[in-house]
């Protein structure tokens, strides 16, 4: 009887190594597959990214990307310029882990002289009907960040004491995006603007 019972025990052992390595396998061939697609349509959205926060430019800034250091991290930093070569636009792609649903990356354009150009989210876990609200296809709400210089202008929620008007019951979604666009500015004065002479 006991050997009888290792012997089952041996066969499922067996069957499920195999049930295991096949599935296991299986992934990493359908993981091969379809990785250059998933790599391209982030590039692709990348690009949509960088012509929507920043003016029309004539290079190609995701080719151009650099790192810089924020926070103890690093963020990517993308350079706009016009035909004769000149910065017109600086994307910083930025993040914050003070989200309702924890972390999100927000792409904040900046013009030369800090002011910000335009803010578009890229990934996030926030409630559907509420802190996905930040989301430009969604409604215009994070277009309050247009215009507003951090150095002159608080880019708080107004519940903090800033300028911004927080979503309707997600108070939290909008001071993690108000963060995000911080770190992206604080970065770009302290790692970008001194390095390009602007």
């Amino acid at each position: 009887m006991a050997t009888k019972m290792k012997s089952t025990i041996l066969s499922m052992s067996l069957v499920l190594l195999v049930i295991a390595s096949l599935s296991s396998g299986l992934l990493a061939y359908v993981y091969s597959l379809t990785k250059d697609a998933i790599d391209l349509a982030n590039k692709q959205k990348k690009i949509e990214a960088l012509t929507q926060v920043m003016p029309e430019f004539y290079n190609s800034p995701i080719d151009e990307a650099y790192k810089i250091a924020s926070d103890g991290d690093s963020l990517n930093c993308y350079l706009g310029k016009d035909a004769n070569g000149e910065v017109i636009g600086i994307a910083i792609e930025t993040y914050t882990d003070k989200a309702f649903s924890g972390k999100f990356t927000v792409m904040v354009g900046l013009q030369p002289d800090g002011v910000i150009y335009n803010t578009i989210m890229l990934e996030h876990q926030e409630t559907p009907g509420l802190g996905d609200k930040a989301e430009k296809n969604k409604s215009d709400w994070s277009n309050q960040y247009n215009g507003k210089n951090p150095s002159t202008n608080n880019i708080a929620v107004t519940k903090d004491g800033g300028e911004i008007d927080g979503i309707t019951a997600a108070t939290i979604s909008s001071r993690a995006y108000s963060d995000a666009v911080q770190r992206a500015y604080n970065a770009y004065m302290n790692e970008v603007k001194p390095n390009l002479g602007l």
